[in-house]
């Protein structure tokens, strides 16, 4: 067989290799990524599910010498399964080619990939599987594509004393079933902290002392799940996970960081909620912030409706 012909019938990744251009890539995949979905131009292919099975190679330009492992510098796997979830969800389709290529546009969007390989294959109409694929280049991409909005989520900053509520489940519930992504905020714990006398020291002692309370936060209701990156942040907005914020990594990458101390925790959050442009922030059992940027209201401890 020749390595023509060979190459016909490899996986995505061998493609990427044998026809990689000039200049070292770096290389992420999906093998073998399985969903049940109504997809097909046949009568009878409408009205009933099937399964369609996904292999993506994106070729990525190599990671920077500093990636610290860590995930928010990287394109990361959930970016190739969001993709193809957006894109299922977005219409029924005919043609496996059009599903093809709207996930790899979608793919291309991210700063770092330079090329989209993607088979799609079709298991269940005959004894052997029936697919398409296809190479996109950055470069390549024929229309623009629609960013996914995102998720406006709801804040909600809890004092100590509302940590220890009885009313703390309620609350959770009562904001659990809104609309939007739920992520909550706390200040730092009651315990003493060092002091260190040195102003950026001392910020990174106050925001681990928040983190620790995070911790006691989740410990307290097993929905809660402490997250410190916009990587996992962005996959628990999307996918119903309530977030207890860990505020170091954001805080200390930020650009345009808080003027905010650790310190005015709530003032913190505050920040954090307009960075992600939340579309409420609940503060249960401290002041309201001056100029919090994000639509504000107070609720007291004793309260059980929020």
């Amino acid at each position: 067989m020749s390595s023509e012909v060979r190459l016909a019938f490899a996986h995505p990744s061998e493609r990427a290799v044998a026809t990689a251009p000039r200049g070292p890539l770096d290389r992420i995949s999906l093998r073998d990524h399985t969903v049940e979905v109504e997809i097909g131009a046949f009568q009878a292919e409408r009205g009933t599910t099937q399964r369609i099975c996904f292999n993506v190679v994106v070729e990525v330009t190599p990671l920077p010498d500093n990636v610290d492992d860590d995930v928010d510098r990287i394109l990361s796997y959930d970016k190739v399964t969001e993709a193809i979830a957006h894109e299922l969800a977005a219409e029924r389709l005919n043609l496996l080619e059009t599903l093809a290529e709207r996930v790899a546009e979608r793919i291309l969007l991210e700063p770092q990939a330079v090329r989209a390989f993607v088979r799609i294959e079709k298991l269940d109409r005959g004894p052997g599987a029936l697919g398409v694929e296809i190479v996109r280049s950055a470069d390549q991409v024929i229309h623009e594509v629609e960013e996914e909005e995102r998720p406006h989520p709801r804040l909600m900053y809890l004092s100590n004393s509302a940590i220890d509520s009885d009313n703390l489940s309620g609350w959770i519930d009562q904001m659990e079933h809104r609309v939007r992504p739920l992520i909550l905020c706390v200040g730092p714990h009651e315990m003493a902290v060092p002091q260190t006398g040195h102003k950026m020291t001392q910020r990174r002692i106050d925001l681990l002392a928040i983190e620790q309370n995070a911790w006691r936060l989740a410990a307290k209701d097993f929905r809660c799940v402490v997250v410190s990156t916009r990587t996992e942040l962005d996959w628990a907005m999307k996918n119903g996970q309530i977030c207890v914020w860990a505020p170091s990594k954001i805080v200390l990458d930020a650009v345009d960081g808080p003027s905010a101390a650790p310190s005015d925790s709530v003032a913190l959050a505050a920040w954090f909620a307009a960075t992600f442009e939340a579309g409420e922030m609940v503060v249960v059992g401290e002041a309201l912030p001056d100029n919090p940027g994000v639509p504000l209201r107070g609720v007291s401890v004793e309260q059980s409706t929020l």
